[in-house]
């Protein structure tokens, strides 16, 4: 099946993702707990854990971190309890957002959130504004030059729900959440690493945003993606 040229947007994403490293330990680490606290202390029984950890050694968190983190969320250390929270809006354009939290205070979240969207030229909207427009799937993106065929030989055996090749020749894989793990395990042993793989909201249907647009857009995913508590923004524009 073939898609619209997504790469550049890839890329882009991952290099805003790169200069914000600093953060990602922190929202690791809270993945870890809330999905400890939620599913177990066990990865090997908990898919969410088990992905959170995955992360966590791809961002190169010593063992100990990981560890002790689980053992707060789960009772054997005191810890602190995060609650995750779901907003939604639009931005420039109209363009959806989605922005996960976990936070430790809804108050101060909902108002840091608010804030952000009314500043920078965006409206908060209520549960389910936008979220129609997104659905929650496992994505796996192969860089263009990889072999378009036996990425969808692979995945498909494997239980992909598609595969779409873009016109820059970029292949993305989608799975239902639930056998995310199961797909990228069989691409990794055929010796087909993803650039990004990650269980994410994609949406339906993008908008393109350019020039002055795309600029303010920017400026209010990165007030967005840098409050404390936000953990994912998710959009459907493409800058």
């Amino acid at each position: 099946m073939a898609g619209h040229s997504k790469w550049a947007n890839i890329q882009h994403r991952k290099g805003r993702q790169d200069e914000k490293r600093g953060k990602i330990w922190t929202r690791i680490i809270r993945e870890i707990m809330v999905a400890a606290r939620q599913g177990g202390g066990d990865p090997d029984a908990n898919p969410r854990l088990r992905l959170a950890i995955d992360k966590a050694k791809a961002a190169n968190m010593p063992a100990d971190n990981i560890k002790r983190n689980v053992d707060k969320a789960t009772g054997n250390l005191e810890g602190v309890t995060y609650e995750e929270i779901r907003y939604e809006g639009y931005g420039i354009g109209g363009a959806a957002i989605i922005v996960d939290t976990m936070t430790d205070n809804h108050v101060r979240t909902v108002a840091e959130v608010r804030h952000a969207f009314s500043k920078y030229g965006g409206n908060m909207g209520t549960n389910g504004s936008v979220a129609f427009q997104f659905k929650h799937v496992g994505q796996l993106i192969f860089a263009p030059g990889t072999d378009e065929g036996k990425v969808m030989d692979v995945a498909l055996e494997a239980g992909a729900e598609d595969v779409i090749a873009d016109e820059e020749g970029a292949i993305e894989v989608l799975t239902a959440p639930g056998d995310f793990e199961a797909v990228k395990k069989a691409l990794d042993a055929a010796g087909l690493k993803a650039e990004l793989a990650d269980v994410t909201m994609r949406p339906d249907v993008s908008i393109a945003l350019e020039g002055d647009d795309a600029a303010r857009m920017q400026k209010l995913l990165d007030v967005l993606e840098d409050l404390d508590d936000v953990q994912e923004v998710y959009h459907n524009a493409e800058l």
